[in-house]
């Protein structure tokens, strides 16, 4: 591989954000996540689970309910009282409607996704029509007593079940008129409790309803008649969410004390057809509250406090027992959060309201490979950039020469020039920024310093060019005819003449830096970008995607290299094909054209070109044989994949000179511990 001197950076105090709802569609195999600071993402489940979208929270907007409807369209609803639709093309927001009910605690569509309906604060019920363009208010339902904080449709569309507080009502979905009424025993381990909260309900195709409440119950009735047909006691604490299969055959609950439980229906008896709800398998993958639960054809989806949305398989569901099989826990973002200007030393990180830039410490110490040095200058903490207003960051990047910082919100674009004056730093923010910029998804400067581009949620790529003290006016490259789609990632050559742009749905465009124009395109492919980057010199262009395939595309000679039609031919290794994590980065190294730099969150790749590749039978993760070893295993291990897994977890990898790398980690230990406590269970012996 090489020996470098690496900058293990452990000082990005980077926290994610709680999972507080979750909502999968059956159709399109997606799944939408609802993080505490309002940023709903969406995961592509049949793209190895990549992270192929998200919408920037926002403080105001605290997301309590999220569904899908008719068409692929997504709806929020939170405690501000508004019910969201997102454009999933555009990435924004599309409209914002008031209720006028407060604030809304649970929301559900209809089962042929024409309807809406919104459980209130004050107790209501409301009705929706879903139009083509928006929604439109039908009429409310009987108004409860308390809060209504969860709802089901029957999957015939002709009844509806309401949660609250100590009850649960059954409407007549056409009158809106209340049919029914089940109180829920206060009970709790022999002691009666003040309130028992509804957290969630099911209604399944036979009439039966299945709560899950405050009391650590879960609870079947039947909706006919309002009687309990069964109550299972599995938690201490809240069970605080429910989902059931497709199929209706099994069904999951999120406890708050980190446990889920899957419940199926079997047969009382192997000859007889009466069947009953059993719970039958337990999953402790969370340390805190399982604040929402997804149940699609083959897996269990859970996520809450911790953070982790984890994806539990279904063995008997999983038709082949490959790496598809495997639990999957998802912790970090898809997407970049630091950058870097190497020539400076210096790091950018950005957090949701803030960005911060520290300068990397330096050592004048030697030593042998794996020896840790000890720093003659400690890291700086050179600036702390706080945005105004309640919105997320959405992207943002620091000049490869250190003097300039450009970030986006949803309704800012912001541009900073800095000057170092020995160990000051002065910041001047550049005024008067054009309104078309904002909202932008991608920022990226030219190896120079000269040029940023800026690319929009509106499908437009547009390149300013820098000057001391402020810019010429943006000009915009010609987007390809018929098309408007957003652009989420960007690479620029080092040369500066070619600007490669990937979409969230559509292949990679390559365009002239100079003229403007496009010039060409990269044949598509069926999964998602991951990261690109276009190497010096020979303007190659290297292409990762979330099923682990890379690509090398030639920009000169638009057609893939020859090195990639190999890689194409032989395949790549089943290990590098099974790993659980999109590659998020890729650098090349500056004196070495052969070597492509990579990484995800639990590795990071140096790929010699030079080197055969490696097939099945080679070991992959082997990438310094010992000197003591015959050549004949040497020669096994000789090949073009040198893996490191020596830094983890992983948000940044790259090279600042041919000799130095700079790793930043986030250990899953820091973050727990910034985290509120669990609730603390009594163990055997203590």
């Amino acid at each position: 591989m090489g020996e470098f001197n690496v900058h293990r950076v452990r000082f990005f105090n980077y926290v994610p954000s709680g999972i507080r709802c979750v909502a999968y569609n059956n159709q399109s195999n997606r799944l939408a996540v609802s993080r505490t600071d309002g940023t709903v993402e969406i995961y592509n489940l049949s793209a190895n689970y990549f992270q192929e979208k998200f919408f920037p929270g926002h403080e105001s907007r605290a997301t309590e309910a999220l569904c899908w409807a008719k068409g692929q369209r997504l709806f929020s609803a939170g405690l501000n009282g508004e019910i969201i639709e997102y454009d999933l093309q555009a990435l924004t927001i599309k409209y914002a409607v008031d209720a006028f009910g407060g604030p809304i605690w649970s929301m559900a569509a209809s089962p042929n996704g024409s309807q809406l309906l919104v459980g209130c604060e004050d107790g209501s019920v409301k009705l929706f029509q879903i139009t083509p363009d928006k929604i439109q208010f039908e009429r409310n339902f009987d108004r409860q007593k308390s809060r209504i904080l969860s709802l089901s449709w029957h999957p015939a569309g002709t009844h509806v079940a309401a949660g609250s507080i100590d009850y649960i009502s059954v409407f007549d979905s056409k009158s809106g008129s209340a049919i029914g009424k089940m109180l829920v025993d206060r009970q709790y381990m022999g002691v009666s409790k003040r309130k028992c909260i509804i957290w969630g309900v099911a209604f399944l195709s036979d009439g039966t309803v299945i709560s899950v409440d405050s009391a650590g119950k879960v609870q079947i009735w039947d909706s006919a008649t309002g009687t309990l047909v069964k109550n299972h006691l599995v938690s201490n604490a809240d069970v605080q969410s429910i989902a059931v299969s497709p199929q209706e055959d099994s069904f999951v609950v999120g406890t708050a004390e980190g446990t889920v439980f899957h419940f199926q229906l079997v047969s009382v008896t192997s000859s007889s057809s009466e069947k009953q709800w059993v719970r039958t398998k337990p999953f402790q993958h969370h340390t805190h509250d399982v604040r929402a639960v997804a149940h699609s054809p083959t897996a269990l989806i859970s996520g809450g406090t911790d953070t982790h949305l984890v994806i539990r398989p279904l063995m008997e569901k999983v038709e082949v027992k490959n790496y598809d099989a495997a639990l999957r826990k998802i912790t970090f973002p898809h997407r970049r959060l630091v950058s870097c200007a190497k020539k400076k030393q210096l790091l950018l990180f950005q957090f949701a309201h803030h960005l911060e830039l520290w300068r990397l410490g330096s050592t004048v110490a030697t030593g042998k490979n794996g020896d840790t040095l000890p720093l003659s200058k400690n890291a700086d903490h050179l600036l702390h950039l706080k945005t105004k207003g309640p919105e997320n960051i959405i992207c943002s990047c620091i000049s490869p020469c250190g003097g300039w910082i450009a970030c986006s919100t949803a309704s800012r674009f912001f541009l900073y020039r800095l000057n170092y004056e020995h160990d000051n730093i002065s910041l001047q923010r550049v005024s008067k920024m054009p309104v078309f910029l904002r909202s932008a998804l991608q920022i990226l400067f030219s190896e120079d310093s000269t040029k940023l581009f800026v690319a929009s949620n509106q499908g437009s790529l547009r390149v300013i060019r820098l000057q001391e003290g402020g810019f010429t006016h943006p000009r915009a490259f010609q987007p390809q005819s018929g098309t408007v789609q957003s652009m989420c990632l960007l690479a620029v050559s080092p040369d500066g003449n070619w600007l490669a742009a990937s979409g969230s749905s559509a292949g990679v465009h390559v365009y002239n830096v100079k003229q403007l124009k496009l010039h060409c395109t990269v044949p598509a492919y069926n999964f998602p970008v991951t990261a690109l980057a276009i190497a010096p010199n020979t303007n190659n262009l290297v292409i990762a995607h979330s099923d682990q395939q890379v690509f090398e595309y030639s920009i000169p000679d638009k057609q893939y290299t020859e090195w990639s039609r190999t890689v194409q031919k032989q395949g790549f290794h089943h290990l590098w094909l099974q790993r659980d994590t999109p590659i998020t980065h890729i650098s090349f190294h500056p004196k070495r054209p052969m070597h492509i730099l990579l990484h995800d969150t639990y590795m990071f790749c140096l790929i010699d070109k030079s080197l055969p590749l490696p097939n099945d039978k080679t070991l992959l993760y082997n990438p310094l044989p010992p000197t003591n070893e015959s050549d004949v295993i040497r020669r096994r291990t000789a090949h073009a994949f040198k893996i490191s897994k020596k830094y983890k977890p992983l948000l940044f990898v790259d090279l600042l000179d041919e000799k130095t790398l700079v790793a930043v980690e986030r250990p899953l230990d820091d973050i727990v511990a910034q985290l509120p406590p669990p609730i603390k269970k009594k163990k055997f012996g203590t």
